[in-house]
């Protein structure tokens, strides 16, 4: 492992894009810390710390790396261009001229790429209003206000701040994706989410210092996210492999096909998409019952859906299910696959091309879905079985680790294979990385 971490580095142009990429995350973590003008940052994160916990706001800090309790100027992070991404994703479902641009390739995409970023742009100028009006409300007390000076200056000036500060971001990830290494959206929310993480490692040291947690609890749990950790691997790059066998064609003089290959089908398809839209819906009522505090209703409907309690764990891992399978619909499509591979000749053995082989792709597809779906969403409940359960001082699972695992993976197989290019060992011996595509 020493000596392939030292190739890395032998590598000039490996080792420019690293630094390269360390020196743009450097820079986003820089940016978390600058404040916004016109707020009052202690008095917010007061607020923050007494009454947003199991919100959705909650969950939105977490992606931006603790920038949104201190309303900074990356306050919204990349959350706006994921939003908008995911919103084109589904528009290229059911909308034909987006269809269209999705099969007209690299122009195709290209387009797609200049609309998502309008969509970021709009998406941010309507989150950073209701952000706006959101910390007008907020007060401690007569005295404490979050908002000293509130207004439409406020407004505009919050608007602009939070939508240039999402933009830089985006701009920040592009030029990761393009002259550093792996994916520079997924890296910079990595970043944002890991950023926590030593914090509450002190919390623990701290703890085991003062007598609160002894030994072997502490021996216990650092075995048990190891053991998360492995199996979020193995699922992630858990694969069924469908042969495919190609058909021998004479064209001309030349003999083409003839070859056997496979369809991968992960076990994951959807990745965390079905793990945040049902934590959104899941905090929508702790989220709501904020806005209402003499509500006796709104705060007793909250109650019953607090996290970790039996109610909530039920319904957010069956959510987790539906939008698994629902999700997948939407990104994979067997009747498309099926059709292209008889276009071009091939075939499943023991199953007649055309609507037979995408029933049976279809069929095998939803048989290990489930399995990965239930397996993602138990992990999605861990975090407040181990916050209640274990008293464990920060959060641990859920949606940040699962985007931290993949990313870390997708990242070392980038890197896997500039090494492999140019003759060097990987970092496996055996077998290569694979991300979680």
């Amino acid at each position: 492992m020493l000596s392939t971490i030292q190739s890395v580095f032998k590598i000039p142009e490996l080792r420019k894009r690293i630094l390269f990429t360390l020196a743009i995350l450097v820079v986003y973590r820089l940016g978390g810390h600058i404040p916004s003008p016109g707020i009052d940052a202690e008095t917010l994160m007061t607020f923050f710390g007494e009454r947003m916990k199991g919100s959705l706001f909650g969950l939105y800090d977490m992606f931006v790396g603790g920038a949104f309790r201190k309303a900074t100027i990356f306050s919204l992070g990349i959350m706006p261009y994921i939003s908008a991404s995911i919103i084109m994703q589904l528009l290229g479902a059911v909308v034909p001229y987006f269809q269209k641009l999705q099969k007209e390739g690299e122009e195709g995409r290209r387009k797609i790429t200049q609309y998502t970023r309008y969509g970021t742009v709009l998406i941010s100028a309507m989150q950073a209003l209701g952000t706006a009006v959101f910390l007008e409300s907020l007060q401690l007390s007569a005295r404490e206000l979050v908002v000293p000076h509130p207004g439409m200056g406020f407004k505009l000036l919050t608007m602009i701040t939070f939508t240039c500060g999402t933009i830089f971001i985006m701009w920040l990830g592009e030029q990761i994706t393009e002259k550093g290494i792996g994916n520079g959206i997924s890296l910079i929310i990595m970043v944002g989410i890991i950023a926590r993480f030593p914090s509450g490692v002190v919390d623990e040291v701290r703890m085991l210092f003062l007598g609160q947690r002894n030994l072997f609890s502490e021996v216990f749990l650092i075995g048990l996210m190891v053991a998360v950790i492995a199996a979020i691997v193995l699922v992630t790059r858990a694969q069924r492999k469908i042969p495919v066998q190609y058909a021998k064609r004479v064209i001309g003089r030349k003999m083409y096909g003839g070859q056997s290959t496979h369809i991968p089908l992960s076990v994951n398809t959807a990745g965390i998409i079905p793990i945040i839209f049902a934590q959104s819906i899941m905090f929508a009522p702790a989220t709501l019952s904020s806005f209402f505090p003499n509500s006796e209703f709104m705060q007793s409907f909250s109650s019953w859906l607090q996290p970790g309690t039996v109610l909530y764990s039920l319904i957010f891992g069956l959510m987790i299910v539906f939008f698994a399978y629902f999700y997948t619909a939407i990104v994979f499509n067997p009747v498309d696959l099926a059709d292209n591979m008889r276009k071009y000749g091939g075939f499943i053995p023991g199953i007649r091309p055309g609507k037979r082989t995408s029933e049976y792709i279809d069929k095998v597809l939803t048989r290990i879905t489930l399995p990965g779906a239930i397996f993602f969403a138990m992990i999605a409940v861990l975090p407040y079985f181990m916050m209640r359960g274990m008293g464990v001082q920060f959060y641990f699972g859920g949606t940040g680790l699962l985007i931290v695992v993949g990313v870390a993976l997708d990242t070392l197989q980038q890197i896997e294979s500039h090494l492999l290019m140019r003759h060097y060992d990987g970092f496996m011996k055996k077998g290569r990385i694979r991300g979680r595509m």
